[in-house]
């Protein structure tokens, strides 16, 4: 499980020192003390940061993670959940390549976890296999507190209008299936950048079978931070 936490400079002065800081602590700490080190003032201010800069023009799983810092005691707290979490997807789908951000987890699912064909949206047999076994992390009673953006991803073939067209259809065809097989639809919304990102080269075949991937971004829903901030008594 890669383990990632960035800061991007601001120009205040104010948010600067908050960020020195902080990043100093969270270099030192594990992910269960991060969300507690930061803090809740300047976890707020820099995951705002974080989420208006990464996640312009792609990297959408990842500024979607970092956009919604809570920090604080409550914010260690939801970074326990997520370090358990994190360890339970690696441990039960084969191929996924797992990230704790901040507060949340990075999922991408590539060609040999959810990979589709050239200029196809349907999942494959193996990818459904994989997605029954994400399904079961999701739904267990533990992680169902959380809310999960799919993103999909093509290869740089064809045009790039139907590319964007075709990269949500790719996050929905996965968003269908897990509602299908019983994580709640409200928990999920989805959206597609296309040829953005790649995460191979598209020179060969090879790299353009794991550009056509879907990404996850799993984040705190509403009650988890309620309840955080209950078992913190931060509220």
């Amino acid at each position: 499980m890669k383990k990632t936490t960035t800061f991007i400079l601001a120009s205040s002065l104010l948010v600067s020192s908050m960020a020195m800081t902080s990043c100093e602590a969270v270099k030192n700490s594990n992910n269960t003390q991060r969300g507690a080190t930061i803090g809740a003032a300047s976890g707020a201010i820099i995951g705002g940061i974080l989420g208006n800069n990464i996640g312009k023009g792609g990297n959408g799983a990842l500024g979607a993670v970092l956009g919604g810092v809570v920090g604080g005691a409550a914010g260690g707290v939801i970074g326990n959940k997520m370090d358990k979490q994190a360890r339970q997807i690696e441990n039960t789908v084969p191929g996924a390549q797992v990230e704790r951000v901040g507060e949340g987890i990075k999922l991408v699912l590539g060609e040999n976890s959810v990979n589709f064909d050239l200029n196809s949206s349907t999942l494959t047999q193996r990818a459904k296999d994989n997605l029954d076994k994400l399904t079961k992390v999701f739904k267990d009673p533990e992680n169902v507190n959380t809310d999960i953006e799919i993103y999909g991803y093509t290869d740089n073939t064809g045009k790039e209008e139907y590319n964007l067209s075709l990269s949500k259809k790719r996050a929905a065809s996965v968003r269908q299936y897990l509602a299908s097989q019983g994580v709640s639809a409200s928990r999920m919304k989805t959206d597609g950048f296309g040829i953005a990102d790649p995460i191979a080269s598209n020179d060969t075949k090879e790299g353009q079978a794991k550009n056509r991937r879907v990404e996850f971004a799993i984040k705190a829903n509403e009650q988890m931070v309620r309840d955080a901030h209950n078992q913190a008594g931060t509220r």
